[in-house]
């Protein structure tokens, strides 16, 4: 594992979040906050202003979420970028892991928890780009069955949602264009 700085070594193999998953949350939060400042009262809309920046900068700070795998280890962690900000995320050396536990979520899809031999448990991340190759390489070091995991959600969930949004941003963009032209 790259332990002795922010970039990764030649062996280390890094897993963003995949794109289709990180396209639509940017483009939901663009798509619900967009319009507010243009609909807030007018003592309000200075402060939005400034405040759906701030906001985007933090979305994609939360989606900048990587996965790096060596050979000594798994790292789940943010982007160096923002790393200071969003301080959550866990490490573990292969030997320290022990299994896999399946968790039922509310929405009928399962998690999986990665246990260590202390009995921590941290959720495995299964919102990676290249997710096949993830899972053959954790198995290939933790010599765990991952057969059974699969992604969170399926990929249309998301495609939808994407094209949800595109159609918002859409719609606001033309009420923002005819609203120009009264």
């Amino acid at each position: 594992m790259n332990t002795g700085g922010d970039q990764p070594t030649a062996t280390t193999a890094v897993f963003p979040m995949a794109p289709l998953i990180r396209f639509t949350l940017i483009s939901l939060y663009l798509a619900l906050v967009l319009p507010l400042p243009v609909l807030a009262p007018s003592e309000l809309q200075g402060w939005l202003w400034v405040a759906l920046p701030l906001g985007l900068m933090l979305i994609l700070a939360l989606v900048s979420e990587q996965v790096e795998l060596s050979d000594s280890g798994i790292r789940v962690g943010h982007a160096a970028w923002c790393r200071w900000l969003l301080r959550r995320g866990w490490q573990l050396q292969w030997d320290a892991i022990t299994g896999l536990t399946p968790v039922a979520t509310s929405q009928g899809g399962r998690v999986f928890y990665v246990r260590t031999q202390e009995g921590s448990a941290y959720l495995l991340p299964q919102r990676v780009q290249a997710f096949e190759v993830f899972l053959s390489r954790f198995s290939q070091h933790t010599g765990l069955d991952t057969s059974s995991i699969g992604r969170i959600s399926p990929p249309w969930t998301y495609q939808l949602l994407a094209a949800l949004c595109g159609l918002g941003l859409a719609a606001e963009a033309t009420a923002g264009v005819l609203l120009l032209n009264r």
